[in-house]
């Protein structure tokens, strides 16, 4: 498909079929109560997920104990994409998928998008087209990715998604709401604001990118990024990096604990929302979906709403001629190993609104303040529309130098592109908005060719 036609093909789709969403109360969910006793939100089946609370013990960050919903999740879905060779150009098999949180429906999807609930079919509807391509016995093709990678721990608590990527010499034809995409114009989508949704970046991050040697760089900028992808200059070796890593988990404390949604403080539940008492972070609300191309046609679930967009920023130095990108051990609650890298910044900013600046996030001030020329890359993207509802980010790509000044501290360190790639072929180093940049960087790499 030409790039060209791609909007046009994304609003057919959400032209011949029929789409509705409409929040509701509570009361008004089909399949879903309160539990009596402990008050978690969960599905008639046992299946899918729930919602539940979180008490949180750390050392890590201002605030050292709290409590909150969490959606629990504790299966793995896949996530996949499958890729086939085209004329001698890998194209992937995107698909026009409609999620009840997107902001605007339709984003650009992975070939495959479903949780195990799902994709067993305990909602009685129908099959997930492609499915067979993914699981283990029925698969036809070669596995180029396969990894298990965490989403947001801060709403999530120990979910993990399979991120796949399986190449088929087969003919394999497109459906009504499928397409297919070459790599490059896929990253090019990245520039768009809520085009390319969570899962294709996440699975695109996890690819084993090489830049082309006859790759012709224009500008010192691109060079610098070239470098970095193919492996040169690191201002750190791997193993300092992952003992790095490793000492990051070691120094700081994290205790979780599930409890009684009807136990956790400062939370108060209406009708129609489960709120903190002082309107920050998100709500847990819920929504009747009506969907004509979707395996049910219609149902009602819960759904995480935060409280205003975030804020996720990647900083990026030229060190050696080799562009650096600065990293952050980051804790969020919901994470199986407690610590991933996370990017340079990574905040609600209403949910810090009013705090001293001690408490604020390191280096935002920076970000927002970074003059308009240094902005590598800059664009809205949405988070998962699954689960979550109008949750986007503006995210960030900033060009700094020897003089803007960076405070010294143990939790940032600059490392390569390609030091990121190889970090992503395991599980639990990178979360997932920093997965969101590494594939914003290839996108840079893209636009130079």
């Amino acid at each position: 498909m030409p790039t060209g036609s791609l909007r046009g093909w994304l609003q057919e789709r959400l032209t011949a079929n029929r789409f509705r969403i409409d929040r509701i109360p509570f009361h008004e969910l089909r399949d879903w109560d309160f539990e009596p006793g402990t008050g978690n939100l969960r599905h008639g089946s046992g299946r899918f997920f729930s919602v539940e609370g979180l008490r949180v013990h750390t050392d890590y960050g201002p605030v050292r104990e709290w409590t909150q919903p969490v959606i629990n999740q504790p299966e793995i879905g896949i996530l996949g994409i499958l890729v086939k060779r085209i004329d001698g150009v890998l194209h992937c098999l995107m698909s026009a998928k409609m999620e009840p949180g997107n902001v605007n429906l339709l984003q650009l999807s992975p070939t495959v998008q479903a949780t195990r609930s799902n994709y067993t079919r305990v909602h009685r509807g129908a099959a997930t087209p492609y499915l067979e391509y993914f699981l283990p016995g029925r698969r036809r093709g070669r596995i180029l990715v396969d990894v298990l990678q965490s989403e947001q721990g801060s709403w999530f608590y120990r979910k993990r998604n399979r991120n796949m990527v399986v190449e088929v010499d087969e003919d394999v034809e497109a459906g009504p709401e499928y397409c297919w995409l070459t790599i490059g114009q896929i990253l090019g989508l990245m520039r768009h604001d809520n085009l390319v949704n969570m899962d294709t970046r996440t699975v695109l991050a996890c690819m084993p990118f090489t830049p082309p040697a006859a790759a012709a760089p224009d500008g010192a900028f691109r060079t610098a990024l070239l470098r970095s992808l193919a492996g040169e200059g690191a201002e750190t070796g791997l193993r300092e990096v992952l003992s790095w890593i490793t000492e990051g988990r070691a120094r700081y404390r994290l205790s979780t604990e599930l409890l009684p949604l009807n136990a956790i403080g400062r939370w108060h539940r209406t009708e129609s929302a489960i709120s903190h008492e002082q309107g920050r972070f998100f709500d847990v609300m819920a929504v009747s979906v009506n969907a004509s191309n979707r395996e049910v046609a219609g149902w009602t679930q819960p759904l995480i709403e935060p409280r205003g967009d975030g804020e996720v920023a990647m900083l990026v130095k030229r060190i050696g001629g080799t562009l650096h990108a600065l990293l952050h051990i980051r804790m969020e609650p919901g994470f199986q190993s407690a610590v991933e890298l996370a990017p340079t910044v990574q905040c609600q900013p209403l949910s810090h609104a009013g705090r001293p600046a001690e408490q604020q996030p390191p280096l935002l001030d920076l970000v927002w303040s970074a003059a308009p020329e240094s902005v590598r890359y800059d664009a809205v993207l949405s988070e998962e529309g699954g689960r979550f509802h109008h949750a986007r980010s503006r995210y960030r790509i900033i060009e700094v130098d020897e003089r803007t000044p960076i405070p010294e501290s143990e939790d940032f360190r600059w490392l390569t592109v390609h030091q990121l790639g190889l970090l992503l072929q395991h599980s639990n180093y990178l979360n997932v908005q920093a997965r969101s940049l590494v594939t914003s960087l290839h996108s840079l790499w893209a636009g130079a060719r």
